[in-house]
Order: structure tokens, then C-alpha cells, then sequence
């Protein structure tokens, strides 16, 4: 029994998997969601969008509009805390099942910092007094696996920041340094 399909190559099947960073009003949802329509070739019934914003995502409930102005639904799923990996996996396994082809996730920075997410997993399963951190990566390896063997394309916005230095100027007062967003 052979272990792989051998085979001539042919360009089908393969899903994107995107991530769109800004900090927060930039346009990161309202793009996913434009993107994501034009991924479903215009069928907003085959987009999906996983909101664990509160529930903001239902703000954008009427962007999507067809070449009449008519809007076009989408489907939407709200996670609430615990933003484990394991949640976000599930999710996106629902949203497979339901034929969602293109899937907006809104935010996957909770997976990361969220309540429940992989910071909290570390904390909270202390080895020796120490943060767990190679159980927290072994969850979040298993969600950026989920992602990359989804059937569908996937589009994860992702809430960045903007960083900044404090240091002591020649005068010694303290001075704020930009250093640009991350």
C-alpha cells in the first residue's frame, strides 16, 4: 500500500491562509470580509466569520452588497472566552462542517493573549514555579496546524500595536521614542 498519491502536478486545492495586522480602525474586518467575499466568488453563503469581538463583527453585518446595492449575509459564529486553542480549532471545524469556504476570524490575537489563550495555558500550568511555555506552544502549534489543513480559505485578522521607548535625553528628561507598529 503506497504512502502517498504520486501524480502529475495540477494547480487545484490550494487554500489561502492570510493574516491581516493593524492596529484597532484601520480596516483589518471590513478587508477580510471584502477579501473574503471575492474568495467565494461573490457568494456571501459560502463566507463565514468567526467573531470573538463581542459580537462587533455583526456591525459589518451589511458591507457586503452585490452589483444591484443588495446587501448579501453572511454567516457569523461568536467565541467567547476561553480563547484556548482548542476553541478556536473547534470553531473552525464547525464553520467546515456548515460548507463555509471562506472564513474570517476576527481577532486569533485572543488565541495568543486572550482569556484562555496560550499566555494563560503557560501561567496557569507552572512547572517548578516556571511558566509552562512548551505546553502553551504545543497548543498553539496545534491551532496554526488547524489553520493550515482547513479545507477553506482562512483570513485571521490580527490586532498589533504600536510600541514606544522611554529613555533619557541628553537633558535628562524622558523621552518618548516611537518605534513604529508590531
Amino acid at each position: 500500500m503506497a504512502v502517498i498519491n504520486i501524480r502529475k502536478a495540477q494547480r487545484e486545492g490550494a487554500r489561502l491562509v492570510l493574516g491581516l495586522a493593524g492596529i484597532s480602525g484601520s480596516g483589518k474586518t471590513r478587508s477580510a470580509l471584502e477579501l473574503a467575499y471575492g474568495l467565494a466568488n461573490f457568494d456571501a453563503n459560502k463566507v463565514g466569520f468567526l467573531d470573538t469581538e463581542n459580537r462587533r463583527g455583526s456591525l459589518y453585518a451589511d458591507v457586503l452588497r452585490n452589483d444591484k446595492g443588495e446587501v448579501q449575509q453572511f454567516w457569523i459564529g461568536d467565541l467567547e472566552p476561553p480563547f484556548s486553542p482548542q476553541r478556536y480549532i473547534d470553531a473552525i471545524l464547525e464553520f467546515q462542517a456548515a460548507g463555509v469556504e471562506v472564513l474570517v476570524i476576527d481577532s486569533i490575537s485572543h488565541e495568543w493573549e486572550g482569556q484562555g489563550g496560550c499566555e494563560e495555558i503557560a501561567e496557569t500550568n507552572k512547572l517548578r514555579g516556571q511558566s509552562n511555555w512548551a505546553l502553551a506552544k504545543r497548543e498553539h502549534k496545534r491551532f496554526m496546524n488547524a489553520l493550515l489543513q482547513s479545507n477553506m480559505h482562512v483570513i485571521c485578522c490580527i490586532r498589533a500595536r504600536e510600541k514606544i521607548k522611554q529613555q533619557k535625553g541628553s537633558d535628562g528628561k524622558v523621552e518618548i521614542i516611537p518605534l513604529g507598529i508590531m
